[in-house]
């Protein structure tokens, strides 16, 4: 496996938002034929992602979706409700257009990859749409030894910031990262614990369907797993690597990789929110370039949201993941900024002003 050298530019500067860009979007706002803050956050929205991209009127018409899977070796733990075979089963899935995302992503005209970071289970089929990046047969057992070895680290970040050239590539307005993996949820519970510094009682929900007894199971083997690590919370890499799964490292990579680029990202669900977090701590100035999508049914996520200080834009009671909340936001972001490009000014109307 060749090198990649992605990981020596995670700590490059980012860039910020655009002051002249955002000056000139609030001043269109206050021309446009509504009484001053009428649209109330969509008004904001227009303007925040004006200055991500940088022009008076933004755009969220072009959408690269990139879903990431790879399995987890924690699952022996007995902490899902569904068996690894599953993860295999639905890259597939996506692939052929039957899962959430890929509904969705049809109806949003978005472009949708799968990147396939290394299953448990050999795939039957081998659909078209599907990038193989195999780092392994999912990732080792975190409860009993570091999930990652720092090659596969380091390959994972690199999936996530190629992802985020091809978005480049297919010049994107927002990038979407979406996740799978069966036991994905128990690593960034892990994570989000050891990030967050709380007891994984604070953090541990029910996931793909788990009942108060696995729950409680599950944060036990979570509670195993932070007195095994413990001593790596200071370093957000050593942590992704310890506690994370190679889907998570890849979503934090494109993340960073979205904003060395000027590409805004929306943030799907809990998991996706960890990754946000960890590509946070690793690169401080990203958080503007992070549009928090939607506060999950999963207990964690209020106090990911809160780390993050961000106020998602919908409260649905999902919990599916794969990126499908964040596509749901998609349209609300699309109205924000047609709604800011396309309404007349008072000039332009000849409606007299207040």
């Amino acid at each position: 496996m060749n090198a990649c050298p992605y990981p020596t530019r995670l700590r490059d500067s980012l860039p910020v938002p655009d002051a002249r860009a955002a000056d000139a979007a609030r001043s269109r706002q206050r021309r446009l034929t509504k009484p001053a803050g009428s649209l109330g956050a969509l008004e904001g929205l227009a303007v925040r992602i004006a200055a991500l991209q940088a022009r008076e009127r933004p755009s969220a018409q072009r959408v690269h979706v990139t879903v990431f899977a790879a399995d987890h070796g924690v699952a022996v733990e007995g902490v899902s409700a569904f068996p690894q075979s599953v993860t295999a089963q639905m890259i597939d899935n996506f692939a052929a257009g039957g899962a959430a995302i890929a509904v969705l992503a049809r109806e949003l005209g978005a472009r949708l990859e799968v990147v396939d970071l290394g299953t448990v289970s050999p795939r039957v089929r081998r659909e078209p749409g599907v990038i193989v990046r195999h780092l392994g047969p999912g990732t080792a057992n975190l409860a009993r030894e570091a999930a990652m070895s720092a090659s596969q680290l380091a390959q994972a970040l690199c999936a996530g910031a190629e992802a985020a050239h091809r978005a480049a590539e297919q010049r994107a307005d927002l990038f979407v990262g979406g996740e799978m993996g069966i036991a994905n949820t128990t690593a960034a519970t892990a994570l989000a614990c050891a990030l967050l510094d709380l007891p994984a009682s604070a953090v541990a929900g029910p996931g793909t369907g788990l009942d108060a007894a696995g729950v409680a199971r599950k944060t036990a083997v979570i509670d195993r797993a932070l007195a095994l690590h413990g001593a790596c919370a200071d370093d957000p890499l050593d942590t992704l690597r310890r506690l994370g799964g190679f889907e998570i490292a890849a979503l934090a990579g494109a993340y960073i990789a979205c904003a060395q680029r000027r590409i805004p990202s929306v943030v799907d669900g809990f998991i996706a929110s960890v990754a946000a977090l960890c590509a946070l701590r690793i690169s401080p100035l990203l958080s503007p370039w992070l549009i928090c999508s939607h506060r999950s049914a999963e207990p964690g996520h209020s106090a990911v949201l809160r780390a993050l200080d961000a106020q998602p834009l919908l409260d649905l009671g999902l919990r599916l993941g794969e990126g499908s909340g964040a596509a749901l936001a998609i349209p609300l972001l699309r109205a924000a900024c047609a709604l800011h490009s396309q309404m007349a000014t008072f000039d332009e109307a000849g409606v007299a002003t207040a």
